[in-house]
């Protein structure tokens, strides 16, 4: 077998694992997946799971970069050609369809779990104020590039209102991770949400 060749099946051979780790934290949590789990899933033996991620919170780190490289590749590949930043920001926030919904993304309590539980540990602390400064940032390039074409008011700062964009969308996930849905009602608010942006924009 030739190097790319082998190169490209241990890509493949990571991905799959991560795709089955995702399916492990969902329906365990963070705390309480183990990477035996992960083997399992994966269908992987030991030394086939270590030979990528020597530890669970390695393997939760993986993931979690995975879905934020994603969204800053997205993000600067659109900034080029948007038509309207509205828009954008509604892709950012709600996916494609660009509309509140009642679905959260099954990760979000695991994502809870690993920051809340690793607050004293400085190390995942420090990644954790280094992944937040990368998702403030997804919104604000946003936000600022609406600003200075005229599309968006600039009342408020970017800064200040990707912080607030995050803020709210961390707080749906504490609350989706330990109420019902009935209860956190995350379609009405976030429409509501929404408004506040509009509002805050100046968007018609």
């Amino acid at each position: 077998m030739s190097p790319k060749v082998s190169k490209e099946h241990m890509e493949q051979r990571r991905a799959n694992i991560l795709e089955a780790a995702k399916r492990v934290f969902i329906e365990n949590g963070y705390e309480r997946a183990t990477m035996k789990h992960v083997m399992d899933e994966a269908n992987v033996s030991r030394g086939g799971l270590y030979q990528y991620f020597s530890n669970k919170e390695q393997l939760y780190e993986a993931i979690l970069e995975e879905g934020l490289s994603r969204a800053v590749e997205d993000n600067e590949s659109l900034m080029g050609e948007v038509d309207s930043h509205w828009d954008l920001l509604l892709k950012r926030l709600f996916g494609e369809k660009m509309e509140p919904n009642d679905r959260m993304d099954p990760l979000a309590p695991s994502n809870l779990e690993f920051f809340i539980t690793g607050r004293n540990d400085e190390r995942r602390r420090a990644y954790g104020e280094e992944r937040y400064q990368i998702g403030v940032r997804v919104y604000e390039d946003v936000i600022k590039a609406g600003q200075e074409s005229g599309e968006f008011s600039r009342k408020y700062k970017s800064s200040t209102l990707a912080r607030t964009i995050v803020s709210f969308v961390d707080g749906l996930a504490l609350d989706y991770a330990i109420l019902s849905k009935e209860q956190i009602q995350l379609k009405e608010q976030s429409i509501l949400f929404v408004e506040y942006l509009k509002m805050a924009l100046d968007v018609k």
